[in-house]
């Protein structure tokens, strides 16, 4: 099930980030297209607050990125996707702390998982996947390994 995320409203849950971060939304990204990677799963993130004239929309792979103008907030964009999936709502998971978009969520039949709910999960995620990493990166030869292999190739220690 996909999701459709209010970014500035997941930022602070989630450890390691702040909405003072000068790339705070850019850090928020990476970490989601980490965990879509993981959990197979699509987002559609929305941050209050684009630049003028800036790009609307970015997409990265499972991870869309949406920029909502000023005068519009995340909160309208994320209610005109909803009622633009219509009934397909109801196959979407959407993520926020705020009481009215839960609200228009639960109307359009979607699934609600709170910020502080999916912080957790995205944290677990990672946490997991940054596991995996370092029990790849962990695999280091012993002494012995290494005289094998020198001796394999044909070098010896006076060529070191």
């Amino acid at each position: 099930m996909p999701y459709i995320i209010d970014g500035h409203n997941l930022i602070p849950k989630v450890p390691g980030l702040s909405l003072q971060q000068m790339d705070d939304e850019q850090h928020l990204v990476e970490m989601l297209q980490e965990f879509c990677r993981r959990q197979r799963k699509q987002v559609e993130v929305y941050f209050d607050n684009a630049a003028p004239g800036g790009v609307r929309a970015r997409n990265l792979g499972l991870v869309t990125m949406r920029f909502v103008r000023q005068g519009s907030t995340a909160d309208s964009a994320i209610r005109r996707r909803l009622v633009s999936l219509g009934r397909a709502a109801r196959n979407w998971t959407v993520v926020s702390s705020d009481q009215a978009v839960q609200a228009e969520a639960r109307a359009a039949q979607a699934q609600v998982i709170s910020s502080d709910t999916f912080a957790r999960l995205l944290t677990r995620a990672l946490d997991e996947s940054w596991a995996d990493q370092g029990d790849a990166a962990d695999t280091a030869l012993n002494p012995e390994e290494v005289d094998d292999w020198l001796q394999l190739f044909g070098s010896d220690e006076s060529d070191l």
